[in-house]
């Protein structure tokens, strides 16, 4: 038998105003996305904003639906739109945002599972990492340079 130790790194802002000026601009976007979410079920609101390689930004937010599951999160309407509409440009950088509309929300809020697995896939296509910001309706920020961190035993296609 042999031990295998798995360790993360991971960068903690205390707040928005601790990042750098294109990564503020890119959480304010998805902020602005989180103000469209469709969440009448779960009353938990999620915007997401991608940064490509061509400068352009898609933004995603959740979008319920009273048919369990048939909705989709933020970040897989953002990076399914962005594989859609710029099928040849690299995501670069992703912002993430969650806000609940019964309580504050202040801690940081990571992608669900499938969210990470969607994101998996895109950084294993690009063959580069994607580096990732979350957090809640206000407070730290924790940044992820690549979804690995977060989803280290990846499922990907060459166990297929």
């Amino acid at each position: 038998m042999k031990e295998v130790k798995i360790e993360t790194i991971l960068q903690v802002f205390t707040d928005v105003n601790e990042l750098s000026k294109d990564i503020q601009n890119l959480m304010a976007t998805a902020i602005e996305a989180r103000e469209n979410a469709y969440a009448p079920y779960s009353k938990f609101n999620v915007g997401a904003a991608i940064l490509l390689d061509n400068n352009e930004v898609v933004i995603g937010s959740n979008q319920e639906n009273a048919c369990y599951p048939s909705g989709l999160c933020a970040e897989r309407t953002a990076i399914y739109y962005a594989g859609a509409k710029y099928p040849k440009a690299k995501i670069l950088k992703m912002a993430i945002t969650a806000s609940s509309q019964n309580q504050l929300t202040d801690k940081p809020i990571p992608p669900c599972g499938a969210c990470r697995q969607s994101i998996a896939e895109y950084e294993i296509k690009q063959d580069q990492p994607i580096e990732l910001y979350f957090m809640g309706a206000e407070g730290k920020v924790i940044r992820s340079n690549s979804l690995a961190n977060l989803l280290p035993l990846l499922f990907e296609n060459s166990v297929l």
